[in-house]
């Protein structure tokens, strides 16, 4: 940057003056330091949400240039921690898409309910809302006390959150509307107890959960499983990621196991489709094959 040169933010910054080759210069360099740093690797995430992530950072910050960021990244490790939450997949909500919970009580749960023993990685499990979402599922049907969910992230600050069952009063309005629409039996209510702006769920949902540290980039199989949980995460991936963690989705799967992707996601176009049999095609169900081409 010219010495002299000030700047309040990105807005006004370097990059908007033609410079969008500087840009991705120190992004990729940001991105391989992490890398080099702490062991997380986000260099195929998606570059358009990088990019939207870092820049928020850089004005709200106070800091002009991605090499000013690096360096705080790097020598901070408190900053650091802050920065980890910006590019972490925490957008999230209990019954997410109700019609796909309704569609999955449906088709799903009528299969999983022949099993003697049922397992489920609910992979990006972020803060635990869909994970209680699934166990509430499981409880009504029966099955949760057969049922083993492992619920993973790499962020283990989201994975204490999910593991309290601990959330702000003021999402029940809209959880409870998804609930019901989800084809919910009874009152979210039922499943929390209020106190002081908060709701704790109850521990017997989690009873059967393991919270554990994966990370989907550079992890391999986590366990082999009935039911593969994984929604509205691909969609913050390169292409060149999504096909390999849907690689990894397919070999964690049992022969007929289910495959749960979000609304935006889907397995076409990719390595693995041939795998999968598709068991509803608007809220991405799909089934493992019996024979399959791993």
């Amino acid at each position: 940057m010219p010495s002299g040169t000030k700047h309040k933010n990105y807005d006004d910054s370097f990059y908007d003056q033609g410079n969008s080759d500087i840009l991705e210069i120190e992004l990729n360099l940001l991105l391989q330091a992490i890398n080099l740093k702490y062991g997380y690797d986000f260099r195929n995430y998606s570059i358009t949400h990088l990019k939207r992530r870092i820049l928020h950072r850089l004005k709200i910050s106070g800091l002009n240039t991605i090499s000013e960021l690096q360096n705080k990244v790097l020598w901070d490790k408190n900053f650091y921690g802050i920065f980890l939450q910006d590019l972490s997949i925490n957008v999230t909500e209990m019954f997410r898409d109700p019609e796909f919970y309704l569609m999955f009580r449906t088709k799903v749960i009528p299969i999983l309910s022949t099993y003697p023993h049922i397992k489920i990685w609910q992979a990006g499990c972020s803060t635990g809302e869909e994970v209680y979402s699934l166990a509430i599922i499981l409880q009504e049907e029966n099955l949760l006390n057969r049922t083993q969910i492992y619920a993973t992230d790499f962020n283990k600050s989201v994975l204490e959150i999910a593991k309290h069952g601990i959330y702000n009063k003021k999402e029940m309005e809209l959880y409870s509307r998804n609930y019901h629409d989800s084809g919910g039996k009874r009152n979210l209510a039922d499943y929390y107890t209020s106190k002081y702006g908060s709701v704790l769920f109850d521990k017997s949902l989690a009873k059967n959960v393991v919270f554990a540290d994966h990370n989907l980039v550079t992890d391999g199989v986590f366990a082999e499983v009935n039911l593969v949980f994984c929604r509205n995460v691909l969609i913050y991936f390169d292409k060149i990621l999504q096909n390999k963690v849907l690689g990894l989705f397919s070999k964690s799967l049992a022969k007929r196991g289910f495959l749960c992707l979000g609304t935006k996601e889907s397995l076409g176009f990719s390595d693995h489709e041939n795998n999968f049999s598709v068991i509803d095609k608007e809220n991405k169900i799909y089934k493992k094959l019996q024979v399959q081409n791993d």
